[in-house]
């Protein structure tokens, strides 16, 4: 599961990387994004355009946004076939712009959070589905969900799964409106490579969603901060 990241490089420099244009106001730097918020996509409708979304896939057909809180992930090995995702897996994917994501290590009864990012420092791609969904008040809300494969060996000893990290390869042919067929797509949702990310253990601060700060990806000073923040 992909449940929490940032996104904290600037706007210049995502759109240096991705190629996209917006037209809403940019978005703060983000240390602990967490399910429901707003978060930034980029979609390709013959141009590529950032939008900010909720994160948390509500499908069209949903009788309540809630739902959407059930559905920040979608495991890639079965999202061109669940109700829920294949007809976004067909036609509306997209970008989920991070700059590095967490995830939490077993140590006996603790939970121990790990930070994992580009070894280069770039910020990263990950592969997403959106959906446009109007609530009986007749709000257009739009909200995506992050596609998630099996853990590389390098996060595996932390966590079984990643979200999927497209390359500056992958992500022309994943954002392709007219690329439809899953054959074609499903072989992008692989693991990105083991010796492309780093990681190291922060501060349990950022166990806390309310906590998002520099301090959230700041190294884990020792094992007493650890108990200190615990």
């Amino acid at each position: 599961m992909c449940s929490r990241y940032t996104l904290i490089s600037s706007i210049s420099e995502l759109q240096g990387r991705f190629g996209f244009v917006m037209d809403s106001p940019a978005p703060e730097p983000r240390y602990n994004i967490a399910p429901t918020e707003q978060v930034l996509a980029v979609v390709n409708d013959g141009v590529r355009k950032g939008e900010m979304m909720r994160w948390g896939l509500v499908p069209s057909w949903a009788k309540d946004i809630k739902i959407g809180s059930r559905m920040i992930n979608a495991v890639s090995e079965t999202a061109a076939t669940k109700p829920s995702f294949r007809s976004a897996f067909r036609r509306r994917r997209c970008l989920v712009l991070a700059d590095g994501f967490y995830e939490w290590r077993r140590e006996g009864k603790q939970r121990v959070p790990m930070y994992f990012f580009h070894k280069s420092g770039e910020p990263m791609a990950f592969a997403g589905l959106w959906e446009s969904w109007q609530s009986p008040e007749g709000e257009w809300v739009r909200s995506c969900a992050v596609l998630t494969t099996t853990a590389n060996e390098f996060i595996a000893s932390t966590y079984h799964r990643m979200p999927v990290i497209l390359s500056g390869e992958t992500e022309p042919l994943w954002l392709d409106p007219l690329t439809e067929t899953p054959d074609t797509l499903e072989p992008l949702l692989i693991p990105a490579p083991a010796d492309s990310l780093d990681a190291r253990e922060v501060s349990p601060m950022v166990n806390n969603v309310r906590n998002d700060g520099p301090g959230c990806v700041a190294p884990a000073a020792s094992p007493q901060e650890v108990r200190l923040f615990s």
